[in-house]
């Protein structure tokens, strides 16, 4: 999986706010990638034409806050178009795309949690008007409920989010599960505060399965790096050595496998986060070993009761 990125994401200008372009610089990513893809011939797969104009405007105005979380700059809206086309090249690609603003907080009429336009599921929906089947896997700390909530009806996308609970947004419970011919393929996994690499990897290795029941055409990662311990968003405790084993074990389950970036604010640990991935998911050596964290007695207990809910009530779909 090679990676894409281009410094037109750093047009995004939010200040000091913890999505800053810092999440970028840190990287130090050499080779651009030309963005050769009109991200905005798609945003209205997926988004009302008047959440587009909302944010074309607030763009043109300059410095606005959206909401409490989510701001825009003069560059903001060229940036999160260009979000979007490096997004629909990852897929076309099986490429990582290193983008910002991130989106799978970014609803079908309005921006929420630091997202404009939701990239994973604009590049979900392309693929899926092509009659594919594709599997979302989200493993940023937070849910993302904007591509949740706009795959929630449907049995062509399923979606598998790992995240904190209680944490933003607020939703995620293990009983949600789907409506109408989507009921059974959106599969939450909540996992208390405080959960190590241990829970988090025991919940990966039994919903892992789901992927290969489903057979999707492809895999679409929102690759949130936010679960790590040292993260200042959420408090989850997560080494980057977990994301390397995220990477392994997906490494062969879908011909077709991209990645979007969504979270991750610690910009001291989010290169080591992305890069143990990437070594992951191209069988290659581990490239930062930070060891393994544990976690309590008491959140495994939490945990459990979780994962035996979300059993039970998939098992009318799914084999576990």
């Amino acid at each position: 999986m090679k990676e894409i990125y281009n410094p037109i994401f750093l047009e995004h200008n939010t200040g000091q706010h913890p999505e800053n372009g810092r999440r970028l610089e840190c990287l130090d990513i050499h080779e651009y990638t030309d963005i050769t893809v009109d991200g905005e011939e798609y945003l209205m797969l997926v988004h009302e034409k008047a959440h587009v104009e909302r944010i074309r405007e607030a763009s043109a105005l300059g410095s606005v806050s959206l909401d409490q979380d989510t701001l825009v700059s003069s560059g903001s809206y060229h940036a999160a178009v260009a979000a979007v086309g490096a997004s629909i090249m990852a897929s076309q690609q099986n490429a990582f795309a290193l983008v910002r603003p991130p989106g799978h907080h970014a609803y079908r009429d309005h921006a929420s949690g630091f997202c404009l336009f939701n990239n994973i599921a604009i590049a979900t929906e392309a693929l899926r008007r092509a009659g594919k089947r594709i599997f979302i896997l989200d493993f940023d700390g937070h849910l993302g409920d904007g591509t949740s909530h706009f795959f929630y009806h449907s049995d062509e996308v399923m979606f598998w989010s790992l995240h904190q609970f209680p944490a933003f947004p607020g939703m995620g419970r293990s009983s949600e599960i789907g409506e109408g011919k989507g009921k059974g393929f959106t599969v939450n996994v909540p996992l208390p505060a405080g959960s190590g690499d241990d829970i988090f990897l025991h919940a990966f290795r039994i919903y892992l399965p789901l992927i290969e029941q489903f057979q999707p055409d492809y895999l679409a990662i929102s690759a949130g790096f936010d679960a790590h311990r040292y993260d200042p968003l959420l408090q989850l405790n997560l080494t980057a050595n977990t994301f390397y084993e995220i990477g392994k074990l997906i490494k062969n389950s879908c011909p077709s496998a991209f990645a979007v970036l969504e979270g991750g604010y610690n910009t001291d640990m989010l290169p080591h986060c992305i890069n143990n991935f990437l070594a992951g998911i191209n069988g290659l050596e581990i490239a930062f070993d930070e060891g393994h964290t544990s976690s309590s007695r008491q959140m495994w207990e939490q945990y459990d009761f979780n994962v035996h809910l979300g059993i039970s009530n998939l098992n009318p779909y799914w084999k576990f």
